[in-house]
């Protein structure tokens, strides 16, 4: 009877630690199965497009000069890889975002800060930013046209000002969302103003002025690509009219392509930065507060 008893028990002992370890399993497996079916789902449309157009192309709804096949495409996609042309327009187009973004993420930082510290600066210069933000950034080509001509400076200026506007009205949000008892610790430790801005007003704004980044870095992008097919003779926008001009419609899809693949691994990029700099500020804020 107690024998029974005891092998009762061992036996309900070990059901119940079964029980208790399977939502843990059950949690490892739902994670993987979630991150599976993120990445098929993601996937699943770029697919379905690609089929779509195959069968387009095979059942010729549309004429091979405006739809060709996408056999067609990556033929014409090997050639230019080949001759170096691809990477070349590439090249060209990513050198102008950087020194284009360059200019308007310093200069919009610089703002932004100078705005968010002082009620004064910002009440000089709030109206006429706001006024400036309005006008769109294609409206500025004409002006600037007239101003510095198509050469590589109205590139430049066109994607130094897509990427101004939001890089300033976030660093300005990040600077005024600093939490007032962030001050007060400062005071306490008598800090100076480079110490306040150095290690307690930059830290606590890092994460509004980085998705100002992200977005300046992606309206630098779009403006670059606009600019390059109005006043171009390189680059991935180019490529873009002179595709259209010859009728070459693969060279249009190309850069497409391109445009696509190099705007989506910018962001990428932009995301791990500012997730190893989120850590930074979680590990390194407190100590830099009491340094």
């Amino acid at each position: 009877m107690i024998e029974a008893g005891l092998a009762y028990a061992l036996s309900s002992r070990r059901a119940a630690d079964i029980v208790g370890a399977w939502p843990a399993w059950m949690t490892r497996i739902k994670r993987r199965l979630r991150t599976a079916s993120g990445a098929t789902v993601a996937l699943l449309l770029p697919l379905s497009l690609l089929v779509l157009w195959t069968v387009s192309a095979a059942l010729e709804w549309l004429p091979p000069q405006i739809l060709p096949a996408p056999t067609d495409v990556e033929h014409g996609l090997a050639e230019m890889w080949r001759s170096g042309d691809l990477l070349r327009h590439t090249g060209i187009s990513l050198q102008r975002v950087v020194y284009g973004f360059g200019i308007g993420a310093i200069v919009g930082l610089a703002l932004g800060i100078a705005m968010g510290l002082s009620r004064t600066v910002e009440d000089y210069v709030r109206p006429l930013f706001t006024a400036f933000a309005q006008v769109p950034t294609l409206g500025w080509i004409p002006l600037l046209m007239l101003l510095v001509g198509i050469g590589e400076g109205l590139k430049i200026l066109v994607i130094a000002k897509a990427a101004f506007v939001p890089m300033t009205l976030n660093s300005f949000a990040g600077i005024r969302g600093v939490p007032p008892a962030y001050g007060e610790v400062a005071a306490l430790f008598r800090f100076n103003r480079w110490q306040l801005l150095h290690k307690v007003v930059l830290p606590g704004a890092i994460a509004p002025i980085f998705t100002g980044v992200r977005y300046g870095l992606t309206h630098a992008w779009m403006a670059l690509v606009a600019v390059e097919l109005l006043a171009s003779s390189e680059g991935l926008g180019y490529l873009l009219v002179w595709g259209r001009q010859m009728f070459w419609l693969d060279a249009v899809m190309i850069a497409m392509v391109m445009i696509g693949i190099v705007g989506f691994g910018l962001d990428k990029l932009m995301a791990v930065i500012e997730r190893r700099l989120q850590r930074w500020r979680f590990a390194d804020g407190t100590d830099a507060v009491r340094s």
